[in-house]
């Protein structure tokens, strides 16, 4: 009996150890994160080495103020895991913000005053303050490739009257002489809300985090239902922009004028794609999996993992030159003791990890990366007939010898053949639920072809069609 349990206790530990290896050597296998730079026809992300960087992120808004290092490890490794390579991440939630090691930031509430410490060891609580715990959450996520997304403070602060031009400078200051030596930041400006309020204070953010760190890319975090151009397109400060799809269905659609989308994030990308100077613009915070649909009824049906995906495929091949995931435990990172979950939340960060909709998401990322990247445009010549409305359209998008259309719903696809090269067309499905390819066949390059998407049509069961010349 002693010695089965020894051979048991043994081989769990045995098993234990592997995986650390396991983990350590896919952390070590990585390549260092280089500084990410806008390509040349300003509509995409690349590398300092000009191989094209495809952004897959993830909200983990509350990633600095309420998880531990431990478990800091724990999510990035998960993250690091399903493909993603940036975090959005919130500097400052509120000005009174806490970390979960009882660390305040800011003295007195004010962004001028960072409250820091001399030293920073962790066993010893007296030299481990909050600015010490994001340093060590930017050092882990670079040493998985994950760029970390900031957001020096959350809007409402600013709209509350909480921060002043005079304290943000200082602020921004602080944040880029700390932060502009680490590869791995993005800078985020604003944080849920429009451009115009406390216009004065975003714009001293964004030109001073420009001036005194313009290694690193820069652009606004918006309020549901806008983008960044809107607002600050022409100026300097604004390399990208990022859009707010938001999280309401198309009945519980109030916005106004022309912003009126629905579910069409499409068209906010259509909106950045035709402005000039081109600059790269994508979807920063779609509807959350796990979310009820419309955010604040807690009754309502929650958005899963065939709406995430509907919205990453639609905002991309619409030209998009990335997309943000999210998750409604893990976006506040809701923890067992927490008295302050929002939207109806019922599971918890680290279960909520595991979502399909989190295991989906770098399919998309691995099909675009497949392909020649920085000729890639939407296309929707290529469709014959009717492109369809809401849940019934198609999206196309081409490059160099290739064509993508996706179908959310699984209808028959319509193809102008003769808008790619060669003589012949090899045609496939890709599944974006696990990335797996099937052979339709080759076909002659000239006319109409009708392509059958596998199953019902209905919506969920979503495909990819892939032409190859």
């Amino acid at each position: 009996m002693y010695k089965f349990f020894s051979i048991v206790l043994i081989a769990a530990l045995a098993a234990g150890f592997r995986k650390k290896d396991e983990a350590s050597a896919m952390v070590a296998n990585l390549q260092p994160v280089q500084p990410l730079k806008i390509a040349p026809n300003g509509r995409y992300f690349m590398t300092a080495d000009g191989k094209p960087f495809f952004w897959l992120g993830d909200t983990g808004w509350l990633l600095f103020s309420k998880l531990k290092r431990e478990e800091v490890i724990k999510f990035l490794d998960d993250r690091q895991a399903k493909g993603f390579n940036v975090i959005q991440v919130m500097v400052l939630h509120t000005t009174k913000v806490v970390n979960a090691y009882g660390d305040t930031a800011l003295k007195g509430g004010n962004v001028a005053m960072p409250v820091t410490t001399p030293g920073n060891n962790p066993d010893n609580a007296a030299e481990y303050d909050y600015w010490d715990h994001v340093d060590f959450v930017v050092k882990a996520a670079a040493e998985r490739g994950i760029y970390i997304a900031m957001v020096p403070v959350w809007g409402s602060e600013v709209k509350a009257g909480k921060v002043n031009v005079a304290q943000v400078k200082q602020y921004a200051n602080f944040l880029t002489s700390r932060y502009k030596s680490h590869i791995n930041i993005i800078w985020l400006n604003g944080g849920d809300i429009k451009g115009t309020e406390g216009i004065a204070v975003w714009q001293a953010l964004g030109k001073t985090l420009h001036k005194k760190d313009p290694g690193h890319l820069l652009t606004f975090h918006p309020r549901g239902r806008h983008t960044s151009s809107i607002w600050f397109h022409n100026e300097p400060w604004l390399q990208f922009n990022m859009f707010q799809s938001g999280h309401r269905r198309y009945n519980q659609d109030t916005s106004k004028g022309d912003l009126h989308f629905g579910e069409d994030n499409w068209k906010y990308v259509e909106m950045d794609y035709a402005r000039k100077p081109a600059k790269p613009t994508f979807d920063g915070e779609p509807s959350y999996e796990e979310i009820p649909q419309g955010l604040h009824d807690s009754l309502e049906v929650r958005w899963n993992d065939n709406d995430v995906r509907r919205y990453a495929y639609w905002s991309v091949f619409a030209g998009g030159c990335g997309y943000t995931y999210g998750n409604n435990a893990v976006m506040q990172m809701h923890r067992p003791h927490d008295t302050d979950g929002n939207y109806g939340v019922t599971n918890y960060w680290y279960d909520a990890i595991d979502a399909p909709g989190a295991s989906q998401m770098v399919h998309l990322k691995d099909l675009m990366l497949s392909k020649s990247y920085f000729d890639r445009v939407p296309d929707q010549s290529l469709i014959a007939g009717n492109v369809g409305e809401k849940y019934d359209r198609l999206f196309a998008t081409r490059g160099k010898n290739y064509a993508l259309i996706y179908t959310y719903t699984g209808r028959t696809i319509s193809v102008k053949m003769d808008k790619l090269s060669g003589k012949s067309i090899k045609a496939s499905w890709f599944n974006p639920r696990d990335g797996k390819y099937t052979s339709i066949g080759d076909f002659e390059n000239k006319g109409t072809r009708e392509f059958d998407a596998p199953g019902d049509v209905k919506p969920g069961n979503d495909w990819v069609l892939v032409l190859s010349s």
